[in-house]
């Protein structure tokens, strides 16, 4: 992998946003917490192998949007389209039995334990062996283990982190431990990453790293992300699709140069009331 500039070029071999499947459908969703309308009739789609942005003034629902479509929060209105399967309500754990994983705003790890011990707790979901077998550790359990450990050691390669494998990501800084949650993430083998705010609180070139990342997991791996970020410099060069919103409400929804030129969307970071 080589170090990428801030402007960066997609593959020209890979189709059109709108020429590409559709993976996930939003449709007509609705969320609100007693009087509070986090989300009002929004819908949108991702498609197969895109990287689709989610952006908006902060309050606009974007999370909540998150947090619907890996079932965290339930929607009072709306469906929710993944893979064909339609659905109104589904737990977190079957949407990551589907191939749906995220990463949060706020690094969500398990700070005493080292970055490989963090990572392997995104195969938990690809093993087979019983808690007892586990304990054991013996036989099948044994060569199971090895067997997980060899597809999170190639993780810990491809994100270039081979350096802090056994160190603690508590110790680590927070740049390294939002690659290592990554590397978590990754472990589930998703069809479709869910990255909320990746970028947030990094340093510019902690940002070069993580959006050369973001695009190797994309272009190398096939993932389909739907990212949200907040520094649209990154969002343009990284999107091939934006959606957003405003409020709980869709306010546009195109490619990163419809975007920038819709005037909802200028007046939505403006403040402008009309």
């Amino acid at each position: 992998m080589t170090a990428v500039a801030m402007t960066l070029d997609r593959p020209a071999a890979v189709p059109k946003a709108e020429e590409r499947e559709i993976l996930l459908s939003v449709e007509n969703v609705s969320l609100s917490f007693g009087g509070v309308k986090a989300i009002r009739d929004v819908s949108f789609d991702i498609r197969k192998g895109e990287i689709r942005a989610i952006i908006g003034p902060n309050g606009a629902g974007k999370t909540s949007m998150l947090n619907v479509i890996n079932g965290f929060y339930h929607p009072q209105e709306g469906t929710i389209t993944f893979k064909g399967q339609r659905r109104h309500r589904m737990a977190p754990y079957i949407a990551a039995s589907q191939g749906i994983a995220r990463t949060f705003q706020n690094v969500a790890l398990f700070k005493g334990m080292s970055t490989l011990d963090n990572i392997m707790t995104g195969r938990t979901l690809k093993m087979r062996t019983g808690i007892l077998g586990q304990a054991v550790y013996w036989g099948w359990s044994q060569k199971e283990e090895i067997r997980h450990r060899e597809v999170v050691e190639r993780i810990i390669d491809f994100l270039e982190i081979e350096h802090i494998r056994k160190t603690p990501v508590g110790k680590l800084p927070y740049g390294l431990q939002k690659r290592v949650e990554l590397g978590r993430a990754l472990a589930m083998e998703p069809e479709l990453l869910l990255l909320d705010e990746p970028m947030a609180g990094m340093n510019l070139e902690e940002k070069q790293d993580m959006c050369r990342f973001i695009l190797d997991v994309n272009d190398q791996l096939g993932t389909t992300i739907a990212l949200i970020e907040h520094d649209m410099g990154v969002v343009m060069d990284l999107s091939d699709r934006v959606v957003v919103l405003d409020h709980g409400v869709k306010i546009a929804d195109g490619t990163p140069d419809e975007v920038q030129r819709n005037q909802n969307v200028i007046d939505a970071y403006l403040g402008v009331t009309r």
